[in-house]
């Protein structure tokens, strides 16, 4: 039996996402449906720890020796994302050690080099397996690690294709749009919807989104929107838009494939690597980034011809059944950290 550890952060693992399901549906049982890992021979736990300190942190950075805890020693530990990467190292006892990258490469290109970077990169070099979910990240993060880097992998994500499920396409035309990390681009995004409602003034659209900037007559804006609603409200949707500012970790990926599991087309950003999310007038439509007048004109494009529209989101739910769902994603990810 081979004991793998997935380690989330300090009150943001499974038993908060099943609070979360109680209050509300949510998809999967784990974060990421990272339960999916189970599989014959495999016993899969979960485990939360708190980042590691700020002075533990620095001197990490300075080539100081980590803390190192007593416990158990799993065959296997990963996390998600980097960080966790210093706390999986010095708190999780394991034979392997596997980390996800998904931020490092953008505050690498933004000239980013605090004490938090350089130990988070000390310990990325140190894991036996890293992955990305975009694939232009690769060879990005295999260059700020240096030579001797562990083998870094691209993951393709994946989301839960029976919680986001298709529906009729809607008779009514409406424009959703849902998420907030911080490479989204809400000022392109009102831009384009304002020349959207211009043109097919008929449309409803629905914004989920935390942005203080003025709404544009018209848009319908929620601060939240639980998984739930919005999978309801992609069933509505004719077109969802998505507007990303330029990035490395292919914002809006998740927004992308989930809308797509609900077979409705996707207009967002050709930022690097969102061509394996959205296939470009296959499953929807990418247009430049910081380009409303681009945006709102394959919005429209979309709303005028149901049934293009209709048969890219049928494209659109075959494409992440086939290659973006969450047993897709654990299947392979389960072979990366297993070596």
């Amino acid at each position: 039996m081979v004991d793998v550890g997935v380690v989330f952060p300090a009150g943001r693992g499974v038993a908060r996402w099943a609070e979360r399901d109680a209050e509300s549906p949510v998809p999967g049982r784990w974060p990421y449906g990272l339960d999916g890992l189970v599989s014959p021979g495999l016993a899969l736990t979960d485990r939360e720890v708190r980042p590691a300190s700020r002075l533990a942190t620095q001197a990490y950075a300075r080539g100081l020796p980590l803390p190192t805890f007593s416990g158990p020693r799993l065959d296997v530990a990963l996390t998600w994302e980097e960080s966790l990467a210093v706390a999986l190292r010095s708190q999780v006892r394991a034979r392997r050690h596997a980390c996800g990258v998904i931020w490092a490469t953008d505050a690498v290109a933004a000239g980013a080099a605090t004490p938090a970077m350089h130990a988070a990169r000390t310990a990325l070099r140190e894991m036996d397996a890293l992955w990305t979910l975009a694939r232009p990240q690769v060879e990005r993060v295999q260059s700020w690690l240096g030579d001797g880097h562990p083998p870094v992998h691209h993951l393709p994500f994946g989301v839960d294709t029976e919680f986001y499920a298709p529906s009729a396409y809607p008779r009514q035309p409406l424009v959703a749009s849902i998420g907030g990390d911080r490479d989204r681009d809400p000022e392109t995004l009102y831009a384009a919807l304002e020349l959207v409602l211009r043109a097919r003034p008929d449309t409803r659209v629905v914004v989920g989104s935390k942005s203080p900037l003025p709404v544009p007559a018209g848009v319908e804006r929620h601060e939240f929107i639980p998984h739930d609603e919005v999978r309801r409200l992609f069933g509505r949707a004719s077109v969802v838009a998505v507007a990303t500012r330029p990035n490395w970790h292919v914002s809006g990926m998740t927004v992308a494939l989930e809308a797509g599991a609900c077979a409705r087309p996707v207009v967002t950003c050709a930022t690097p690597g969102m061509d394996d999310y959205v296939v470009p007038s296959e499953t929807g439509e990418l247009v430049p980034p910081q380009d409303p007048e681009a945006m709102a004109a394959a919005v429209v494009g979309l709303l005028d011809d149901r049934a293009r529209a209709e048969r890219l989101g049928r494209s659109a739910r075959e494409h992440v059944v086939a290659n973006h769902s969450t047993s897709v994603m654990c299947a392979a990810l389960r072979a990366i950290a297993l070596g």
